[in-house]
Parts: structure tokens; sequence; C-alpha cells
């Protein structure tokens, strides 16, 4: 090994697991993660464009854990201190290069890595760039001939709208397409040429989508979705039949950023109907309640007197609506401040809970947008089933 070269950590291809996981995680909570090719079998240096920190985390999450890929970080930033240095070596398998004076002595000290059948990740360019991929420095293919073993292209787009330079995380798709490996001799013009139109194809393909789930995202990020979630709920509270959370499954899929403003409006629907509905209930006020039944207004009745206004904390578990609650509520005079201390936090733990779970579900799909018509036929047709199971199992 070269002197002053400070080789990577020891392969081990559970750890490459676990950071595959993790980083595949993160991805698609912010938007989704895909792959085109693979890597051939055996060592090969992998030479990638460069224009976010989340790179790193894309080719991770990318790559087979098979390669245990090792990643080369510039020494003067990732590991100019103890803690940095910790947390690229562990979470992102990294290894000093610097980028003035030893570099190449760094890159050369994996050739023994390589020549075992590990996958060495570079940057050529060295930096962080702009759009277009910079120009390419020889280090890697060095490396690569070296060792004996392939140069690999790789595009990588995506990651500058989902952490761009100097600016902060956002939502979006990244896309990794691994090209053919490089012949033997090639030059850092001809690799950086091979990157740069593996990136551009990568950057030009869009991602398919609905034109049923646009047009609900854009209601749904909205005033106007706030306002539609808001009376949903507190209708349903004194009579709809049909409960926010079919409203929440239909807009925060569509648009999963909306989706805490809308379980937010939701929930302050619920505690204005009920309130409502409880004032009415309590002055002989019969409102219709479409799919209900006896025995639930029998059991909430039974709930009350034995619980008070804590009997609502049942509410988000048995399938019995919300508004029989607060009819109920009314009609037993509970106070109401007590009603609304519990409601809220029935009906709160459910209602964002659902919400930001049906998000998450949204962020997850994010490549498959396009079948967002079907997924509203499978939600209708479950819930359909769900409530005529509830009911029928209430009479």
């Amino acid at each position: 090994m070269p002197s002053g070269a400070v080789r990577a950590p020891a392969p081990s291809r559970t750890h490459s697991l676990l950071r595959r996981a993790l980083w595949w995680g993160v991805l698609t909570l912010t938007g989704g993660v895909e792959r085109r090719g693979r890597l051939p079998r055996g060592g090969c240096v992998v030479v990638a464009n460069h224009s976010s920190h989340a790179d790193t985390a894309a080719l991770l999450a990318g790559l087979d854990a098979r390669h245990t890929p090792a990643i080369g970080a510039a020494a003067d930033y990732w590991f100019a201190s103890p803690w940095r240095s910790r947390i690229c070596r562990r979470l992102a398998a990294g290894f000093p290069v610097r980028r003035k004076g030893g570099g190449l002595d760094d890159l050369l000290s994996m050739s023994d890595e390589l020549r075992a059948g590990r996958a060495v990740v570079l940057f050529p360019e060295g930096t962080r760039g702009g759009g277009e991929v910079g120009s390419f420095h020889r280090g890697s293919l060095l490396l690569a001939e070296r060792a004996g073993v392939p140069v690999v292209p790789v595009g990588i787009a995506g990651t500058d709208r989902l952490l761009p330079k100097h600016g902060r995380l956002r939502s979006a798709l990244v896309r990794i397409r691994i090209g053919d490996p490089l012949p033997a001799g090639v030059t850092p013009g001809e690799a950086r040429d091979a990157v740069a139109a593996l990136h551009r194809r990568t950057n030009a393909e869009s991602l398919r989508d609905s034109v049923v789930r646009r047009r609900v995202a854009a209601v749904a990020a909205s005033r106007w979705g706030l306002l539609l979630g808001f009376g949903w709920a507190a209708a349903e509270a004194l009579s709809w039949p049909l409960m926010p959370e079919l409203l929440l499954a239909v807009a925060c899929v569509a648009a999963p950023r909306a989706a805490l403003r809308l379980s937010l409006a939701a929930l302050a629907g619920s505690l204005a109907g009920s309130l409502l509905a409880l004032q009415l209930a309590a002055s002989g006020v019969q409102l219709p309640a479409p799919l209900t039944t006896e025995r639930m207004r029998a059991e909430v009745r039974a709930q009350l007197v034995a619980e008070g206004a804590g009997a609502v904390r049942h509410q988000p578990w048995n399938g019995i609506p919300f508004k029989v609650y607060a009819a109920e509520a009314g009609r037993s005079d509970v106070p109401v401040g007590d009603w609304l201390a519990g409601a809220a936090t029935a009906r709160g733990t459910r209602t964002v809970a659902v919400g930001l779970g049906f998000a998450a579900f949204g962020m997850l799909m994010r490549r498959w947008r396009r079948l967002y018509p079907e997924y509203l036929v499978l939600l209708a047709g479950g819930f359909a089933a769900g409530l005529s199971v509830i009911v029928l199992s209430w009479r």
C-alpha cells in the first residue's frame, strides 16, 4: 500500500446489506429510487456524475451489496473531524481521497480490494458540479488499470432536485442507470462522455403520471382542499355516512405534502361538527344517521354511562361512527369541555395517523402514479366491503 494512504474499512456483506436497506428506505420515503442495469461480476471502478451529497446515498441504495461498494470521499471535507469521519465510514463505507497532494496514492491503495471483487465508487469530477457533467480526473482510470478491473459508467438523475447544492431536502425521484463496462485504455474524456450520456438519458425520462392524480393533487394542495376536508368531516360528525378517512385516502396519496394540513383540517371539522351534533341532540333534534344500527347506539349509551366522555376513546377501534358517539353524548348530557377533550384525543390520533400513513404510501408509490385511477377503484371496493362488514356485524 502506498505510503500515507488510508485503506477503506474491511468489506462486510452484512454491513453493505444494512447500508443498502437504510438508504433505500430513506430515498423511498423522499420520493423513490429506481435502478436500471447491473454491475458486472467481480471488482470494478464505478465512475458517476456528482451534483449532490445525495449521490452517495443513491449509489449505496442502488448497487448490489455483493460488491460491498466503497465510496471515495474528499478527505478535506468528510474526514476533517472525527465525527464526520465516523459517519462517512459507517454509513457510506467511505475512504478518504486527498484532493490536493497524495490523492492518487489514496486511490491506488484500493487495488487489492478491487482484485478481491469489491466495487470502488468514485466521482471523477472531484466536487459537486452544476447541471452538466464536468471534466474527469484521471485517477479512477489509473486505479482500474493498476487493479486490472473494468471501469463502469453510471448516470444519476434526480439528486440535484432532492438535495440541491447549498439547498434544502425536498421530495424527488432518484434514478440510477448503470452502463456497460468501458473498454481498456479509455481516456478521461471518453469516460466523462459515457457518464454524461447516461445522465442526460436518465434525466430526460419523464415520470408517467395520471391526469386524475394531478387534478386531485391540485385541489388537495389548495385552500379548497382544506375546506373540503373540514366540511366533509363536519358533515360526517352530524349525519354524512362516509368517514373523512376515505377523503384522506384519496387526497393524501395524490398529494403527500398536503397530508398534515388536510388531516388537521379534517380533525377540526370533526370536532366542530361533533359540538354541533352534541347541542342538537341535547335539544331533542334527531338527525338522520344512515348506515348505523340500534345496537351501535345501545353500545355507546352503555359506554357513556360507565366512562362518561372518555368512552369516545373506543370509537377509532370498534367501527361505530363518530356521529353516534356525538349524538348519544348530547342525549346523555355529557359536559361540552369533557367531550371536546376526549374527542380531540381520540379523533386526533386516528385522523392524523391515517393521513400521514396514506401520505407515506403515496410517496412509496410515486413511480406508479400512472396507476392512481386503479388505486381509486380498489380503494372504493375495499371501503365498500369494509363498511358492509362493519354495519352487518353491529346488527
